[in-house]
């Protein structure tokens, strides 16, 4: 087992920020590096937020419930096992934050991906087979609630130095 143990616990990276800021890329990236599990919360959506996102309209909060309920039971889950993770997961509201860390604060550390609205729509506008419409990406920018406690990213590089960066702010 991959354990990285601080301060006797094991880690919970969640990579947060809007749609198109690289969760999914640098997270991969970030778990290789550190021999850890890769989670992608998309992979949690049920189908109705799906075909909601697709045909471009904003979910709210009735819709993430149940998302929100099995990205956290795959937290808990990783945390039972002693599982390290690095969790894709758009978080947007300080409301959905504390839902995900509510149980266990001390597991869990956010990663805010960021850049400008203009620099993610031209990430989006060349993203192929998202279910994510690109028309939602102002939403999502006026909805953002980043972590008091997140550690700021800019998403200026590649996905292999933002997983360093990560590696480095973390203390990892």
């Amino acid at each position: 087992m991959n354990e990285v143990v601080l301060f006797g616990v094991v880690m919970i990276l969640v990579l947060m920020g809007v749609s198109g800021s690289g969760k999914t890329t640098v997270g991969a990236a970030l778990a290789r590096k550190l021999g850890w599990t890769f989670v992608d919360a998309d992979d949690y959506h049920p189908a109705a937020n799906i075909d909601k996102l697709h045909r471009g309209i904003a979910l709210d909060d009735d819709d993430r419930r149940p998302w929100l309920q099995a990205v956290r039971r795959r937290m808990e889950e990783a945390r039972d096992r002693g599982e390290n993770i690095v969790l894709a997961c758009s978080a947007l509201k300080h409301a959905y934050q504390e839902y995900l860390q509510h149980e266990d604060p001390a597991h869990i550390q956010f990663v805010h991906l960021r850049g400008s609205e203009e620099l993610i729509r031209s990430r989006l506008a060349a993203r192929k087979k998202h279910f994510m419409n690109p028309s939602l990406l102002h939403s999502q920018f006026e909805t953002l609630e980043p972590p008091r406690d997140a550690i700021p990213i800019d998403i200026d590089a590649s996905p292999e130095v933002l997983a360093d960066r990560i590696r480095r702010r973390a203390s990892l």
